[in-house]
């Protein structure tokens, strides 16, 4: 008999959906550094449903660690095949939230389901989920290969198939050659290649990642990271992954929900975040660097909004009227949309110019004392001192209220 984590593989592969890009609507071509070669060993037949792949819904979830209040009354859908990123702040219960879906916390008040199956009353074990942690939990006295063998050891699994599961994965992620060395004589890349391993061998309905990358150095996590997109690809399986880089949300995630707090800030893709923040702590956490905040007041336009700022700058912006009042409002402009450019409108003085090869990030003061972060060309002749001329894009411009609410501009 075919267990569901291998017909959800053999549908991925028999219609096109194991290789390529983040678009799941469709074929794919790879060119990945992941071999295919231990996928093939493992997948030899097809055309399974798509009934068989695993979403996941918390309702009205809940959680109290004495008297704090971590996650507050949470209802979340996670489509079946999706890669969705848990990403806030230290202490916003991103972390409690993906250990209470793996079992690992218990849930106050609320319920999870994993496809159809309540869960939130099974033990960890009886689940269907794998986690990979960001400290690893690799066994040190135990050689690779019985470190991923030893979870399906555990459950009686067939020796034979636990070579296979083990042989397969290994080859898949490249550590094939390190199966009999220990996790001492490993790098800290491949100890996190070996945790990934011995999630894949539990052929699990939902993968868990808990800040898998933040062991790694910086090269090593865009290699790492882009691993993690193609297994997704490969796999077809239900991933979370939390983590509180952006950089990371934005490049792997299907959707991302922005937490804060304990509750949930925004859910959308990745652009739907940057391009339309709900509100000021989105905008604020999601973007690098963080977007320009500036105090002004708003009047009507002819149904659009006319913002003036504290030194007098007017800027018409494309947010219509409805839903503001007249008076004080917050304007939002990210670095791109504000331009170093002879004959620009606005005046202001550099203070830090930051050469980041591809572009420039001129750090300057308004008029009215107030900071800003324009953009420039790679090679930029601004330096701190200067008075430079600022172009700037009102049409991108996200408006806040006083509750901290975005409004932006139709489309």
């Amino acid at each position: 008999m075919i267990s569901p984590w291998l017909r959800r593989l053999h549908y991925r592969q028999a219609n096109g959906y194991d290789q390529g890009s983040k678009d799941l609507s469709g074929p794919r071509r790879s060119n990945h550094p992941l071999t295919s070669e231990g996928w093939d060993r493992i997948t030899q037949t097809n055309n399974v449903s798509e009934d068989s792949l695993a979403g996941v819904t918390l309702t009205g979830v809940s959680k109290r660690f004495g008297g704090v209040a971590v996650i507050r009354n949470l209802s979340l859908d996670i489509a079946a095949r999706e890669f969705v990123v848990f990403l806030g702040p230290s202490g916003c219960g991103k972390s409690t939230l993906l250990r209470m879906i793996a079992g690992l916390e218990t849930v106050d008040e609320g319920e999870i389901r994993i496809g159809d199956r309540r869960v939130d009353t099974l033990p960890p074990g009886e689940r269907g989920v794998a986690m990979v942690f960001q400290h690893y939990a690799l066994y040190p006295h135990m050689t690779i290969r019985d470190n991923m063998a030893f979870g399906l050891r555990n459950i009686g699994t067939a020796a034979d198939e636990i070579a296979a599961r083990v042989e397969a994965a290994a080859q898949s992620l490249e550590i094939g050659h390190l199966l009999d060395r220990k996790p001492g004589q490993l790098s800290g890349g491949q100890r996190q290649r070996v945790a990934i391993a011995r999630a894949i061998v539990k052929q699990p309905e939902l993968f868990l990642f808990d800040e898998p990358l933040s062991n790694l150095d910086a090269a090593l996590r865009v290699r790492t990271r882009l691993e993690l997109a193609q297994l997704h690809q490969r796999l077809g399986t239900t991933m979370i992954f939390v983590t509180h880089d952006q950089v990371e949300a934005m490049t792997l995630a299907d959707r991302i929900v922005v937490l804060n707090d304990g509750r949930v800030e925004q859910v959308g893709t990745p652009m739907d975040i940057y391009l339309r923040p709900a509100s000021l702590f989105v905008a604020t956490f999601v973007g690098s660097p963080t977007i320009n905040l500036l105090p002004g007041k708003v009047s009507d336009a002819g149904g659009a909004t006319l913002v003036t700022l504290a030194d007098g700058t007017k800027l018409q912006t494309a947010v219509s009227m409805a839903g503001l009042a007249p008076g004080d409002t917050t304007i939002g402009l990210r670095a791109e949309h504000v331009r170093v450019a002879e004959g620009g409108a606005v005046e202001a003085r550099a203070r830090v110019v930051e050469r980041l090869g591809e572009r420039t990030l001129v750090h300057v003061e308004l008029a009215d004392g107030s900071p800003l972060v324009a953009e420039d060309a790679g090679i930029s002749q601004a330096r701190a001192g200067d008075t430079v001329r600022l172009a700037i894009n009102a049409a991108a411009a996200h408006l806040f209220d006083a509750d901290g609410r975005g409004h932006h501009a139709a489309g």
